[in-house]
C-alpha cells in the first residue's frame, strides 16, 4: 500500500527524511549495515578496546530529572555499572547536594552538558531564534560549577541536542573547550543528514580542526525522549531512505520499556560482533522516569551487556585509553 507524504504524515509513524542527500549523506557518514566508518574529521580510528566497551550516559538538563536519577543510580549499584551523567550547570545548581549524595560516587563520571542547556552551534530542527548563547558562559561556567560541586575534574562536555557532525568545523567551540581544559566532547547525537537513528560510529579526534588532542566521542541510536513523544512532537521526517539500519527504526512510538530493551538489543549486537570500540546510548532521566519508573528497560539492558561480555565504563576512563592509544 503506497501513501501520499500528507497520509504518511497523518498515519503518526515516524517518518523518513526523504531522498534529498539520503544517499550521498550515507556514503559520506554511514554504510548499509550501520558500522563504523571513518570518522567526519578525516581520521580513521581503529578500535581502541580489545572488548567492546559499554558507556551508560544521561544528559541530566533539567529538575524533572532528579526523581529519577535517583532510581537510576539504584540500579547502578545493583548491577556495579559505572555510568557519565552529563550535568546541565543550571540543573546542578538548584540541588548540589542531592546530586553530591547521589553521584559521588568511584563508579561515576560528571561532565557538561552546558551551562544552561544550551547550542554550541547551529542545529536545523532547533528553531530557537533567540540570542546566540554566550558560548564562553556555556563551557566554562558549567565546568566550574561541576568542579566546585564533586571537588574533581570535568573532562567532557556535551552539547544540548548534538550535531550531524559533532563539532567538526566549529573551530571557536573547539578553541575554547580546550581553553577550558576539557579532553573530549561527545556531540555527535545524530545520524547522516541529521537523521535518527545515530550510527555505530568510532571516536575520532578535532585534528583536522587543529584540535589533535580534543577527542569525539558519539552516541548511538535514538535520542529515546523522541521515541516515546513525551514532547508531544508528534510525527516527523527523521530516518534516511534507504536505512541503513532498517532493523533499528519502529514503526511507530514505543509503548512498553520491553520494546526499549527490544531495540537496544539491536545495537549492542551490531557492536558486539563488529569491530566496534564502544557503544552508548542518548538517554534523558526525565523521560526514562516518566515512561519506565521501575526501571526495567535499565536493568534488561545491563543484564544484556553482562550476557555479551562487553565492559561496562565511562567517558572519562575510555578516554584515559584513547589518549594512551593515540
Amino acid at each position: 500500500m503506497s501513501l501520499t507524504r500528507r497520509e504518511a504524515i497523518r498515519s503518526g509513524a515516524l517518518m523518513s527524511a526523504g531522498l534529498v542527500g539520503g544517499l550521498a549523506a550515507v556514503a559520506q557518514t554511514g554504510n548499509r549495515d550501520g558500522a563504523a566508518v571513518e570518522s567526519p574529521a578525516g581520521r580513521p580510528v581503529p578500535k581502541l578496546t580489545k572488548r567492546t566497551a559499554y558507556i551508560a550516559a544521561y544528559d541530566t538538563e533539567s529538575p524533572r530529572c532528579l526523581a529519577a536519577v535517583r532510581k537510576i543510580v539504584e540500579v547502578h549499584q545493583r548491577f556495579n555499572f559505572p555510568a557519565t551523567f552529563f550535568m546541565v550547570g543550571r540543573t546542578l545548581e538548584g540541588a548540589p547536594e542531592e546530586y553530591r549524595r547521589l553521584l559521588d560516587d568511584p563508579l561515576f563520571e560528571i561532565a557538561s552538558h552546558t551551562y544552561s542547556h544550551r547550542l554550541l552551534r547551529e542545529h536545523p530542527l532547533n528553531n530557537d531564534k533567540g540570542p546566540r548563547p554566550d558560548l564562553r558562559k556555556e563551557i566554562f561556567e558549567s565546568k566550574a560549577t561541576i568542579e566546585r560541586t564533586f571537588q574533581r575534574p570535568c573532562l567532557g562536555i556535551r552539547s544540548a541536542w548534538g550535531f550531524a557532525h559533532g563539532l567538526t568545523g566549529a573551530r571557536d567551540v573547539l578553541t575554547l573547550i580546550a581553553e577550558a581544559g576539557y579532553k573530549y566532547s561527545s556531540s555527535q547525537l545524530w545520524g547522516p543528514d541529521y537523521t535518527l537513528p545515530a550510527l555505530l560510529t568510532e571516536p575520532y579526534t578535532y585534528l583536522a580542526d587543529g584540535h589533535p588532542t580534543i577527542w569525539e566521542f558519539p552516541g548511538h541510536g535514538w535520542h529515546e525522549n523522541i521515541l516515546k513523544s513525551p514532547t508531544k512532537w508528534g510525527a516527523k521526517r527523521l530516518t534516511l531512505w534507504p536505512a541503513p539500519m532498517p532493523e533499528a527504526i519502529p514503526s511507530t512510538f514505543l509503548k512498553t520499556p520491553d520494546e526499549e530493551f527490544a531495540l537496544n538489543r539491536v545495537f549492542l549486537d551490531k557492536a558486539a560482533t563488529g569491530t566496534q570500540s564502544y557503544v552508548s546510548f542518548i538517554w534523558h532521566p526525565w523521560s526514562l522516569g516518566a515512561f519506565d519508573p521501575s526501571m526495567r528497560m535499565l536493568e534488561q539492558t545491563f543484564a544484556y551487556v553482562q550476557k555479551l561480555a562487553m565492559k561496562p565504563t565511562t567517558f572519562a576512563r575510555f578516554y584515559e585509553q584513547a589518549a594512551r592509544a593515540g
